[in-house]
């Protein structure tokens, strides 16, 4: 799990709170890590292979929404092996992770190991957070006509510079001015906390908003493109709105264990002994979800993939041909070789009889189409529908 305790824990002098959760059955709690990040690792990577049975299709034009679900997962996978390795060395060397407690101590590589391998978890992760929260700019930047591949770099810089800078000096703050003498007050820890989860709490206040400005903009180009607000035109705004609310709901299913987790710890953190009998369901609720945070965090990868993708089957086909991959599905059929192909394609209805000519029409529907990149199914049904539905 990502929780900034991690790298408080490597302070011998740690504080009463962090102490209580990291000692509580540790051998259960690695084992949980690793568990639920293996599974969401193997299931993730799953999700991204290619499957048998789905025809080769042309490769679509690339996209910046479909680059930023990628590295979403990588990031997601990244941060799993990050934990299943840290896991797997407190469960193998509790020797030497037990001199991480020593004061003073010769040997500095459990130290190293702990910051390095908690340093790692929280990079990966707060990139995690930033795509994110890129990928609701973007989606709200594509439908206004404001962004495109070219913007990726821009996205490139924020997301990699800011996790980078705000780790960094997260774990300055809370060493300085040496592992030794860390924890010796809140000066240390609480900017360490706040750059830790500033990208988290980021992503749940602002992204909803965004994606509900995104969907109130994706209506009015589909009310603008054929000057009627059918049926079909209100399905794929739901559908697209439907999406959105899925992404949110596995993070906020992910994350708010450590929001309530941290929150208990803290109030502990101000009591002056937090062993008082007073406090016993206060302290079972932190050490309750300190459990629920190390499953749920790691499942996070797997989580995202059936929201964006939706499941994509069983079947991996891993031979090598030039064909489509499924994270930059657009649609199930093209129009022409330089044409985009058009986000509503229900064979029984009237829109199958129109072709969209005019330029503000193909970057309408190049809009739309950008919005529900990712999602594939086998389906035949599906298949047959708008690139929205796939996957869902």
């Amino acid at each position: 799990m990502a929780s900034p305790r991690l790298e408080t824990y490597c302070c011998p002098n740690r504080d009463a709170a962090t102490q209580l959760v990291m000692s509580f059955q540790p051998e259960v709690f690695c084992g949980v890590c690793i568990g639920s990040a293996s599974v969401s690792l193997l299931l993730t990577i799953l999700q991204l292979l290619p499957k048998k049975g789905q025809s080769p299709r042309k490769m679509p034009k690339a996209s910046s929404s479909s680059t930023i679900l990628l590295l979403i997962s990588v990031c997601d996978i990244l941060g799993g092996l990050g934990m299943i390795f840290r896991s797997s060395v407190w469960l193998g060397f509790p020797r030497f992770i037990a001199n991480i407690s020593v004061v003073n101590g010769t040997d500095v590589w459990p130290s190293a190991f702990c910051v390095g391998s908690a340093m790692w978890i929280q990079l990966l992760y707060s990139a995690g957070f930033w795509w994110l929260f890129c990928y609701a700019v973007d989606s709200y930047l594509v439908v206004r006509r404001s962004a495109g591949l070219s913007t990726i770099v821009l996205y490139h810089m924020m997301t990699w510079g800011l996790a980078v800078m705000l780790c960094v000096e997260g774990i300055a703050l809370l060493y300085y001015p040496s592992l030794s003498s860390c924890e010796n007050g809140m000066e240390h820890a609480i900017p360490h906390y706040v750059t830790t989860y500033a990208p988290l709490l980021l992503v749940l206040v602002v992204n909803p908003i965004l994606f509900r400005r995104t969907v109130s903009a994706v209506a009015s180009l589909l009310k603008g493109r054929q000057g009627i607000y059918t049926e079909n035109e209100r399905r794929l705004g739901t559908e697209i709105q439907i999406r959105f609310f899925k992404i949110m709901l596995v993070f906020v299913i992910c994350w708010s264990s450590n929001i309530i987790n941290e929150s208990l710890l803290f109030y502990l953190e101000t009591q002056p002994d937090i062993n008082e009998m007073p406090l016993k369901n206060i302290r079972s609720a932190a050490l309750i979800t300190w459990i629920i945070m190390g499953v749920l965090n790691p499942m996070q990868g797997f989580l995202f993939t059936l929201a964006f993708y939706g499941w994509t089957g069983w079947r991996v086909d891993l031979k090598w041909r030039k064909r489509e991959i499924p994270w930059e599905s657009m649609s199930s059929s093209t129009v022409g070789e330089n044409s985009y192909p058009s986000p509503v394609n229900y064979q029984s209805n009237i829109h199958d009889s129109k072709k969209i000519s005019t330029t503000d029409s193909q970057q309408t529907d190049e809009a739309i189409s950008m919005l529900s990149e990712g999602n594939t199914s086998g389906d035949d049904r599906l298949t047959r529908s708008s690139p929205i539905y796939q996957g869902w």
